[in-house]
């Protein structure tokens, strides 16, 4: 199973110090040239290969860490998202409802990645958090995920599991998901929420 993350920013960084945490091998892109942010990465541990965003598209399961709006350019890097799973990690805090057509942030994602599988998720904590340790006060450190596709929920729980994280499954996109959801001047109930689960 291959990973990428695409966008670079501090929740792209915040991401990739959970997989140099664990040992755990992830392509990190932008639409700039690898060599911009390859000290960066290299910062953040031997695990984390800087690429040009056409390669690293080719990953199986590929985190989505770009603004909102920016999901369009990546969506065009591939004709074709078959069989690959998205994580979406955008937030479209400050993108009007009609904007959306009325629906959850996520499903406007999902249009644009054609046949790829689409999990929201780690989406709902500050950069700062989630680049701390997973593993607090006896616990680990909750990340919330809501999908359409049960079978890719799972999938991406058994990776935050392997990342250290405590996985919740809110339910479809358009229900449990819009607690993970910020649009318009609004944010979802559950977001920047940092809760331990003690198992």
């Amino acid at each position: 199973m291959s990973y990428a993350i695409i966008g670079f920013g501090k929740i792209g960084q915040a991401l990739a110090k959970a997989f140099a945490r664990n040992g755990i091998e992830v392509s990190v892109a932008t639409t700039r040239d690898p060599e911009s942010f390859a000290s960066t990465a290299a910062a953040i541990g031997p695990t984390i290969i800087p690429k040009k965003l056409a390669e690293a598209v080719k990953a199986d399961i590929v985190f989505l860490a770009v603004g909102f709006r920016a999901h369009r350019d990546v969506a065009k890097a591939l004709p074709n998202w078959q069989g690959k799973t998205i994580v979406d990690v955008t937030n479209a805090y400050g993108v009007s409802p009609e904007e959306l057509g009325g629906q959850a942030s996520s499903l406007v994602v999902a249009q644009a990645f054609s046949g790829a599988r689409l999990v929201k998720g780690f989406n709902h904590l500050a950069a700062a958090v989630l680049a701390q340790e997973s593993a607090l006060h006896g616990g680990r450190r909750v990340v919330f995920l809501a999908s359409d596709d049960d079978g890719a929920a799972a999938e991406i729980g058994a990776l935050a599991e392997k990342l250290g994280f405590a996985p919740i499954e809110l339910g479809r996109l358009s229900e449990g998901g819009l607690l993970v959801h910020g649009r318009g001047n609004s944010w979802g109930q559950l977001i920047f929420k940092d809760l331990v689960k003690f198992d």
